[in-house]
């Protein structure tokens, strides 16, 4: 066996005056790095800062930090380039990781702000007059034509399609069964329920105990067709076909067949112990045309409910975009590169696809300039990780927006990117019976549920300083927002002005 020149990459401080022997850390530690021999032992190697042994510890007598050894400075060749150099000198293989980008890319949510109302055009109080949030998924008619009731009142002549009802313009983003255990899928229905939003299955399937919460359920289709059938179908209020993912555009999925028990076998559909692999493409799939027969196909299976259609940010995301709502999608799912993901190679998450800022206004721009921005929804995904972030995508142009991590991170994710391991200390991305009970689905629901609340909030406050009463009204209101230290080309994709102008 080779010898490993990898050094730790966290160090575990035990302070042993404080600590009483309770050995309760080495309980919460699902990766082995903690032994008792007279005391509690660090193995520095194992651990991966997941911060459970150091949350639990009644004496708070843990401390984990990084490993203190240096490397000499090289700006090229950086320390994490030296180390993934080592790791693959000693396996040979790809390099996996989880959870979104955390390369030192520009962020552009931080760089742009929002105007705000003061004399001629009056800020509105959120907490002492109305403001509302409610806003529908779904393709709407090209006009609305009004008639008189008997009574004087109008209403609308016009039938519209099946709409997806959002009293949050937040929902949460597809994570599958299989990747995450069944209580996060748990909390996350019911905290969608709750919230009056939806979550997407992603594409492991439904869990048959949450059937009955169908009506705040998006059901995916995936490349693999895990869990799909006509019961699956018809159980949600949408079908997402997906297409790309953003943590890995033209990459497939693989659950390993470790993974795959007896209730993960039946919800998928597929044998025990068997590796649950989605080819990248669909093999149905290889035109627009193709595309456009499946959402019909699937319109028909479910008595025309809407369909959406997922897509990772690429660089022509915006002529993509205008084929798949010609053919016939009421949702398009945008997902940008720093979206989250149970397993990917390294590389494919670090250097493939775009920003979600530069590809939602692309993407809006394109559909309007074509005069068919109204026969799709957008939801807009990949690295949402406050109000700010989410009002700022509705002023680009999304309808809503989906948290994925965001939604993970108040169930206790610590972002240890480990999920491919199947270890989480957290129980969420685990399917041991020893870790999956940690997560409380009933209190991962109030914790979800207190999040959508909070960020609504904070979405009316924002709505208010800029004298809009309405998410509505806000979609695509590039005016309101500046950037901040943009170069002119980024400002034009983007669609908005430099502060002070």
């Amino acid at each position: 066996m080779l010898k490993t020149f990898l050094p730790p990459e966290f160090k575990v401080q035990i302070d042993h005056e404080r600590c009483r022997h309770c050995k309760r850390c080495l309980q919460q530690c699902s990766f082995g790095a903690l032994k008792f021999n007279d005391r509690v032992i660090p193995e520095h190697r194992l651990c991966v800062a997941c911060h459970r042994c150091a949350t639990f510890c009644p004496e708070q007598a843990i401390e984990i930090i990084p490993y203190p050894l240096a490397f000499k400075r090289s700006p090229h060749w950086t320390v994490t380039h030296r180390k993934n150099a080592y790791k693959q000198a000693e396996t040979g293989g790809v390099l996996l990781t989880a959870m979104g980008n955390d390369l030192d890319y520009p962020i552009f949510w931080d760089s742009m702000v929002l105007d705000a109302c003061q004399v001629t055009n009056p800020s509105i109080d959120p907490l002492r007059e109305p403001m509302e949030l409610r806003t529908y998924l779904g393709r709407k008619p090209d006009k609305i034509q009004l008639e008189a009731t008997k009574d004087g009142k109008l209403k609308s002549k016009t039938k519209f399609p099946p709409q997806i009802k959002l009293e949050t313009p937040i929902i949460f983003g597809p994570m599958s069964y299989g990747a995450v255990s069944l209580n996060v899928h748990k909390a996350l229905v019911m905290a969608a329920t709750e919230a009056g939003t939806v979550m997407n299955t992603g594409e492991g399937g439904l869990h048959k105990e949450l059937y009955s919460y169908g009506d705040h359920v998006i059901v995916q289709c995936a490349s693999g067709r895990f869990g799909v059938h006509a019961d699956y179908l018809n159980a949600g209020v949408a079908v997402e076909i997906k297409i790309g993912q953003g943590a890995k555009p033209g990459i497939g999925g693989h659950l390993p067949g470790e993974k795959i028990g007896a209730e993960i076998s039946k919800t998928r559909m597929i044998p025990i112990g068997s590796d649950a692999i989605s080819p990248a493409p669909h093999h149905d799939i290889y035109s627009i045309e193709d595309l456009r027969q499946l959402i019909y196909a699937l319109k028909e299976a479910t008595g025309y409910k809407p369909v959406s259609v997922k897509i990772a940010a690429v660089h022509n995301v915006a002529s993509i975009a205008s084929g798949i709502v010609r053919a016939g999608a009421d949702i398009l799912y945008l997902d940008g590169f720093r979206g989250g993901t149970g397993a990917a190679p390294t590389v494919i998450r670090n250097h493939i696809g775009i920003p979600i800022e530069l590809a939602l206004a692309a993407v809006d721009d394109r559909l309007r300039q074509e005069g068919i921005r109204n026969r799709a929804s957008i939801i807009a995904a990949g690295g949402i990780r406050s109000s700010a972030d989410a009002a700022k995508a509705i002023a680009l142009g999304a309808d809503a927006v989906a948290i994925g991590t965001a939604a993970l991170v108040a169930l206790g994710c610590r972002v240890c990117q480990m999920c491919y391991t199947g270890k989480c200390a957290w129980g969420i991305c685990t399917h041991k019976p020893e870790l999956v009970p940690r997560l409380d689905p009933v209190e991962g629901a109030e914790r979800l549920t207190n999040l959508l609340r909070a960020w609504s909030l904070e979405i009316k406050e924002i709505l208010g300083s800029l004298g809009v009463n309405a998410i509505e009204s806000f979609r695509g209101s590039r005016e309101r927002l500046r950037g901040i230290g943009l170069d002119a080309q980024t400002l034009d994709i983007l669609g908005i002005k430099p502060a002070g102008r």
